[in-house]
């Protein structure tokens, strides 16, 4: 029995602000944790190990709930484009030109930059998937995964679905339980109407969830419009697609009538740095929580971010929600944080397992050294996560009570190794 306790350590349990630990223990057994409460003094034990976590920070790893994982190897292409001009002149050509292998170094570079970030688990759609699902039985990471479905033309429509479809029934469950799946279609505007319904009856069907963009821009609002005479929100809605448990992308571009429909999705993965690069917008935020909506927290693909860091998102949904809203005290430390652990927890159907700190939960977690120029001194811990610190002060990261990256040291996957691959592959992408 694997046995590991997190020993004088400042827990963040993401429950409440009042259940903070500023010097507790938390004990790990098999992969759940079992205990945790304020420190006490140690009886030495054999079989357990001990971290000192003195002078760190615990919480929940961050779950990142919406990103195209294989776009690593298109960072930095294409930059200071409109979404449309982005994807269709820079974007796609290169991405015919992808290869099975490409995605799974893609997918390992990716778990890297995730690892060293602090987040535990990300929602990804894109092609190629059983490559990614390779790379996340590699890192030890946990995923929700799905094929991209792009159904433009009755050829597309009939074997787009039975490509997700199949990936995602012969997926689910594998790594040792980290790999959940969702069926995901792309977006109203690559996916018809018809189209979508099928996607909704195989995921009634099947018992999957649905993961899709959702009124990402400005023109795929309008354009819906003048299609169906209903923004996308409302359109997926009349289909019935919230009958499934659905995760929407983005919701940047709403109207007042589009806020009581999202209250039946899952939760809105909200990429505030993407849609900010893209010029898309700013997503309502805090009328979205108002509304009773949930809200996660996404990166986007690393193309449009330019990283898969969750810090940033955290920092910049709680300034520009303030910004946005004219009130300082609008979308505080602790929710904005909380949108990064438990409200992704949500988004991807996983609350029960992950997201808050708690006894019976799955231990992901991740560890924040405080030790720094930066961090010191330490009034209030999420305050300082939501605005100071950076991904360099994540010196530990576990999955299911497994260490992936321990001080600062990755243990399931050879950086080097992963990095030159990398460059070797994506030399021809330019």
């Amino acid at each position: 029995m694997s046995r590991i306790l997190l020993r004088q350590i400042t827990l963040l349990p993401m429950t409440r602000v009042e259940d903070t630990l500023l010097c507790g223990d938390l004990l790990i057994e098999d992969g759940l944790i079992r205990a945790m409460g304020p420190s006490q003094p140690l009886e030495h034990e054999d079989d357990l190990e001990v971290y000192d976590g003195r002078g760190k920070v615990a919480l929940p790893g961050f779950v990142n709930t919406h990103t195209h994982l294989g776009m690593v190897f298109l960072r930095g292409i294409g930059g200071d484009l409109n979404l449309q001009d982005w994807i269709s002149r820079e974007i796609w050509p290169r991405e015919a030109k992808l290869t099975p292998e490409d995605l799974y170094a893609a997918g390992r570079l990716g778990a890297l930059e995730m690892i060293a970030s602090g987040a535990t688990c990300f929602a990804d759609m894109y092609f190629f998937m059983d490559q990614v699902a390779r790379a996340v039985e590699e890192s030890g990471l946990r995923a929700s995964l799905g094929y991209g479905m792009v159904a433009l033309g009755p050829l597309k429509e009939r074997t787009e679905l039975a490509q997700g479809l199949d990936f995602a029934t012969s997926y689910r469950g594998t790594a040792g339980g980290r790999i959940t799946t969702m069926l995901a279609p792309h977006a109203v505007y690559t996916c018809p109407p018809a189209f979508l319904q099928e996607v909704l009856e195989a995921a009634l069907q099947e018992g999957l969830g649905i993961h899709i963009h959702l009124s990402e821009t400005r023109k795929e609002v309008d354009g819906c419009l003048a299609e169906h005479g209903k923004t996308p929100v409302q359109l997926v809605q009349e289909l019935g697609l919230f009958r499934a448990p659905t995760l929407a992308a983005h919701c940047v571009w709403l109207q007042d009538e589009d806020f009581a429909s999202l209250r039946q999705a899952r939760g809105v993965a909200h990429c505030q740095v993407s849609n900010l690069k893209l010029a898309s917008g700013i997503c309502p935020t805090t009328r979205l929580l108002r509304e009773g909506v949930n809200v996660g927290l996404g990166t986007d693909g690393a193309s449009s971010n330019n990283r898969l860091e969750m810090l940033q998102e955290v920092k910049l949904s709680a300034l520009v929600s303030k910004t946005d809203d004219h009130d300082p005290t609008s979308l505080p430390a602790f929710q904005a944080l909380q949108m990064a652990t438990l409200g992704g927890a949500r988004a991807l159907g996983l609350e029960d397992q992950i997201g808050v700190l708690e006894v019976g939960k799955q231990a992901d977690i991740a560890i924040f050294d405080f030790d720094a120029p930066h961090l010191t001194p330490c009034f209030d811990p999420y305050s300082h996560l939501a605005y100071a610190a950076l991904p360099s002060d994540v010196t530990a990261v576990m999955v299911q009570g497994r260490w992936l990256y321990k001080d600062r040291r990755f243990l399931t996957l050879d950086r080097e190794a992963v990095l030159n691959e990398a460059r070797k592959r994506t030399k021809g992408l330019k």
